[in-house]
């Protein structure tokens, strides 16, 4: 009677005395509940092979296990897996459930980025699925993340500059309660650089780096990169040339032979707008501008 009891083994992150578990909650649906569980807590290793962490038979319908930065670190995905059977029948025992993996520490979202070159400012979710805990420190408690980008280039090319832009250099992970896979959160803008250059696609990434931690939990944790795809958009060209001959964005072709200074573009959606001063330069045979001057914000 017990290999189809659905026991639906789900983790969530939860503070403990102030300091860091992951508890495993199973839900048997029985109206005779059977009264032990054997509860196997297995991470994944680099070599992406379940690694045995701890093993125990517990009548609770939860178990815990302490992420202490050495057992259980930052950075590992951690499953659980649940087997039910009466006391004193052992050998009936229900088929063992996984949970789904649990990743503990920071995760982006979106996981990854694909933007163009066109000044929009897409927003980057960073969040811990753990809880930020200070023991002693609750006043002024917080992770601070310092960010980066580096731009990866094309499979071609050598790195370069960085293609990306970010609205702050750092962001805070601030204590709190716990929502789904997420205990504390924090936003960025990333922009892509409009660099009027035909290069083509671009891949970039963003890294956020525990600055300075005072907990010896994150002190040893590097969280993952997030990729960012810049997709290049094609770039637009006007000209005034010589006395001086004119040459539209979308190629209407006139002369401007007026003396002074006067607006040659402007955009409308955001603040870009070049000046032009135009001086004699004909002499008395002819009435001629020609370039002197330009300014542009």
């Amino acid at each position: 009677k017990l290999t189809g009891l659905p026991l639906q083994p789900a983790i969530t992150p939860e503070l403990v005395q102030g300091r860091v578990h992951l508890k495993c909650s199973y839900s048997p649906r029985s109206p005779e509940p059977p009264v032990q569980y054997r509860v196997l807590w297995s991470r994944l290793s680099s070599a992406g092979r379940r690694e045995q962490l701890r093993q125990e038979t517990t009548p609770q319908p939860f178990s815990h296990v302490e992420v202490d930065g050495a057992n259980l670190r930052l950075g590992d995905t951690v499953f659980c897996t649940v087997t039910a059977f009466r006391r004193g029948t052992p050998e009936q025992q229900s088929l063992p459930e996984d949970s789904k993996g649990f990743y503990a520490g920071i995760k982006f979202l979106p996981e990854s980025l694909e933007i163009a070159e066109d000044g929009k400012e897409h927003v980057l979710t960073v969040l811990s699925t753990v809880p930020i805990a200070c023991p002693g420190q609750e006043d002024s408690c917080r992770i601070t993340l310092q960010l980066s980008t580096e731009d990866l280039g094309k499979r071609s090319q050598a790195p370069g500059p960085p293609d990306i832009a970010l609205s702050a250099c750092q962001v805070d992970l601030l204590p709190g309660p716990c929502s789904g896979s997420s205990c504390a959160a924090a936003t960025v803008a990333v922009t892509a650089v409009t660099d009027f250059a035909q290069d083509g696609n671009r891949r970039s990434r963003l890294r956020a780096r525990p600055a300075a931690p005072r907990d010896v939990l994150w002190r040893a944790y590097t969280p993952g990169d997030v990729q960012v795809t810049v997709r290049d958009l094609p770039t637009g060209n006007c000209y005034s040339f010589t006395d001086p001959h004119i040459i539209t964005f979308d190629g209407w072709r006139y002369d401007s032979y007026k003396i002074g200074t006067f607006l040659l573009c402007r955009s409308d959606s955001r603040p870009f707008e070049v000046h032009v001063r135009q001086w004699d330069c004909g002499g008395h045979r002819s009435a001629t501008a020609c370039n002197c001057g330009v300014a542009a914000r």
